[in-house]
């Protein structure tokens, strides 16, 4: 029995290149998986929109005359509440309104929260009528309560 010996000569620039490309392939199979396995479902802080950016009106009935109070929001912030125009003859009528107003909006703008606002006691019943107002303004910028 005759065995031949075969004798394989391998250039060590071959070797590098193979070298080389084998871990470019692996490269590419790794980046290939990270970049197509499914994401969590879990949207950032930052990517949620908490309100649509506008200015949102609700009324107010006082006495015989409507009062329009704006409130007005960013995306993810309130930045304004106001009366829209308020009359002379509401604001004589109805002196606590402007005084009130105030004092909420202070704190809304503060706290971004309709949730555990004070007022004095002299001013309840006004400050529960505009909280009740700015509620309603606000439900309309949230996009989930928006009807198409």
């Amino acid at each position: 029995m005759s065995s031949k010996t075969k004798i394989v000569v391998l250039r060590m620039k071959e070797i590098i290149y193979t070298a080389i490309f084998l871990g470019l392939g692996i490269l590419l199979v790794l980046l290939l998986f990270i970049m197509f396995r499914p994401k969590k479902d879990t949207p950032a802080a930052s990517d949620q929109v908490l309100y649509i950016p506008g200015i949102y009106t609700s009324s107010l009935v006082l006495g015989s005359q409507e009062v329009n109070l704006e409130v007005t929001v960013d995306q993810d912030r309130i930045t304004s509440i106001s009366t829209v125009p308020l009359s002379d003859s509401v604001a004589t009528m109805y002196p606590l309104v402007e005084p009130s107003l105030a004092s909420l909006s202070a704190q809304i703008l503060k706290s971004q929260s309709l949730e555990s606002l004070t007022y004095p006691e002299e001013s309840h019943y006004t400050s529960q009528v505009l909280i009740q107002a700015i509620k309603n303004a606000v439900a309309k910028a949230k996009p989930e309560t928006r009807s198409h």
